[in-house]
């Protein structure tokens, strides 16, 4: 998996990537061409066997400002139509890619953590925060709607509907401790351990069997659309493919030998 990306930093090591927005200086707002290219590079992950899981870290202290005032917003004041279209289909096609990528990812949040960075976080599968972590979904309090990049359909799956509401329509900022408590947050570590808890994460995630993670996302994602009796049967499937993997063979031979099965993800 490519890790040498032009606007933004990526890692590779260990099977687990991390990424992070790198304008510290202005708390790391996403560009025209970050959000392309972390798209592309989300989409890519799919098909890459060397990453397992994804860290997505903040940088300097906070984790992102959303889109860039200057290089976003005010260009987006003078486009016409078609243009603004193709603008708002490109930061959904991130979500998308990131939902779909097949690597469980886990945000790393500090700090400032707003609009469509917030978008990110919420878009990842885990988040671990930091006491002074700030998310805010502030799109009404620049004239815009909180519906924003799948914000209406994900956020009230992961705190309800009615908390999700008033962030949505409020654009007020999430404390870390309401965050805590309304499950958008795993876990509330000081900022001196928030890159090694995530870290931690990951590693674990990454140990597991990758085959296996790579399919519990999937259904995560597609279940999201189906009838129970749907996804009883969407789940037969995926976990009669499963059985069908190498790493299902050694987590028995392990427990049988009563080892710690070492799974490779196939």
């Amino acid at each position: 998996m490519r890790s040498d990306v032009k606007h933004f930093k990526c890692e590779i090591a260990g099977g687990i990537a991390t990424v992070s927005l790198d304008r510290p200086e202005r708390k790391n707002p996403l560009t025209f061409e970050s959000y392309a290219e972390l798209r592309d590079w989300f989409r890519d992950l799919s098909y890459a066997d060397d990453v397992n899981a994804v860290v997505f870290t903040s940088n300097g202290g906070n984790f992102s400002s959303g889109g860039d005032v200057h290089d976003i917003i005010g260009p987006l004041t003078k486009m016409t139509m078609k243009e603004l279209l193709a603008f708002t289909r490109m930061t959904g096609d991130l979500v998308k890619a990131i939902v779909n990528c097949g690597k469980p990812v886990i945000a790393a949040i500090d700090g400032v953590c707003v609009g469509a960075g917030a978008i990110i976080a919420m878009a990842s599968d885990l988040r671990i925060a930091t006491p002074e972590a700030k998310t805010a979904f502030l799109f009404t309090r620049v004239g815009l709607a909180g519906c924003d990049m799948g914000a209406c359909a994900i956020l009230p799956r992961i705190i309800g509907q009615g908390r999700a509401a008033e962030l949505l329509y409020t654009g007020r900022a999430m404390t870390a401790d309401e965050g805590h408590a309304w499950g958008f947050h795993n876990k509330v570590v000081p900022a001196a351990d928030l890159t090694a808890e995530a870290q931690k994460m990951a590693e674990r995630i990454a140990a597991g069997p990758n085959f296996g993670n790579m399919m519990t996302k999937t259904m995560l994602v597609q279940e999201w659309s189906m009838s129970i009796e749907q996804a009883i049967e969407a789940e037969a499937q995926a976990q009669a493919i499963c059985m069908q993997t190498a790493d299902f063979e050694r987590a028995f031979n392990a427990f049988v030998a009563k080892e710690k099965p070492v799974f490779e993800g196939n």
